[in-house]
């Protein structure tokens, strides 16, 4: 039987407050948290076995848990997350800082990939944790113009304009050596073909084309259409690319320092799926998303938070962005980061489009 709180009715108010000043202090120290700093922090008017009392309690509740080497607390996943959710006031970054993350993000607008490459850094160096953004992927994506560059051999550089600004660069693989005048004749039937039409419709189109038509075809038109499947073709990988920055960040910090925890969290970076899948379900979420420890669903982030926000072109999610680091991040500072960045990217896109 618990003498303070009640599992139906959470953490009275004096224990939400202790429970504030136990995390924040946390948070900023990264050691467990004893009734007496926590009484000098939460300047209440108690006397110490109180605060041994409802810690105990806090413990009960599962909020806090005790470490074997010490008599002091430290947060759950538990405790973070009613913490971010009830207890966490996040102040809005101040006007002259944002206007200096607007100019960083506007000076290397260049193309997406660029981009999502420029703000992931940017992201780690403002957090000191782990940036990662997702390259634009536009559903109403139209192709304006291909063009074909003779490299070497057999390898051709395919340059796509992409809804008026956009340019990607493709390097083919092809089955044998073209000439520039045989790459010329294959981009221009292609513009003449799928120019303003959407990447997707390309895409179906040409596999529809080459097996229905493939009888009828001259040799340029077989050419073309086989340069650009692969010009357009979709990524091995499922769901939207991303870029990751600052990964090595991670390393020295103490909750991460362990080798084991290390290697597989690097291994998850480097494979990619369960990054991409905690991405995925960010894109068809509104605003701030926070998966904290476990609620990642995968055993590699088990001590890691993730805060991620989807951004937008023209109204239309394309990708999302966010931050990796440890549970004991600094939630108040991260969350308006990542808010503020991916509504700066989205506007320096749209600037683009």
């Amino acid at each position: 039987m618990m003498s303070h709180e009640s599992l139906d009715n959470g953490p009275s108010e004096r224990a939400r407050l202790l429970l504030k000043a136990l995390i924040e202090r946390y948070i900023r120290d990264g050691q467990p948290v004893g009734s007496r700093t926590l009484l000098q922090d939460s300047g209440l008017d108690l006397s110490p076995a109180t605060v041994r009392n409802v810690m105990a309690d806090l413990e009960e509740l599962g909020y806090i848990t005790s470490p074997h080497t010490s008599a002091g607390r430290v947060p759950t996943d538990r405790g973070y997350r009613f913490f971010v959710d009830t207890l966490l006031k996040c102040r809005p970054i101040n006007r002259q800082e944002a206007e200096r993350l607007r100019q960083r993000i506007d000076s290397n607008a260049r193309d997406s990939r660029t981009l999502a490459a420029s703000t992931s850094n940017l992201l780690s160096a403002l957090t000191h944790l782990a940036g990662v953004v997702t390259v634009p992927q536009q559903k109403n994506a139209e192709l304006r113009q291909i063009e074909f560059l003779a490299l070497s051999e057999r390898r051709v550089l395919a340059i796509l304009v992409i809804n008026n600004r956009e340019v990607q660069n493709r390097i083919l693989e092809l089955d044998r050596r073209y000439t520039q005048d045989e790459l010329i004749q294959a981009a221009n039937y292609l513009n003449a073909e799928f120019a303003g039409q959407s990447i997707f419709e390309v895409r179906r189109k040409l596999l529809a084309e080459l097996e229905a038509t493939s009888r009828r075809m001259n040799r340029v038109m077989l050419d073309a259409i086989a340069m650009a499947q692969q010009a357009f073709r979709e990524d091995e990988q499922p769901g939207p690319e991303y870029v990751l920055a600052g990964e090595t960040n991670l390393m020295g910090l103490a909750e991460l320092a362990d080798v084991d925890k290390l290697r597989r969290l690097f291994e998850a970076f480097n494979r990619k799926r369960h990054i991409l899948h905690l991405l995925d379900k960010s894109l068809t979420a509104n605003g701030v998303q926070i998966f904290i420890g476990g609620e990642s669903g995968h055993r590699t982030l088990e001590e890691c938070s993730v805060v991620t926000a989807p951004y937008t072109i023209d109204n239309e999610v394309v990708g999302v962005l966010g931050i990796i680091g440890p549970t004991r991040m600094a939630y108040h500072r991260v969350i308006p980061i990542v808010d503020l960045t991916a509504k700066l990217l989205g506007s320096a896109l749209n600037s683009r489009a």
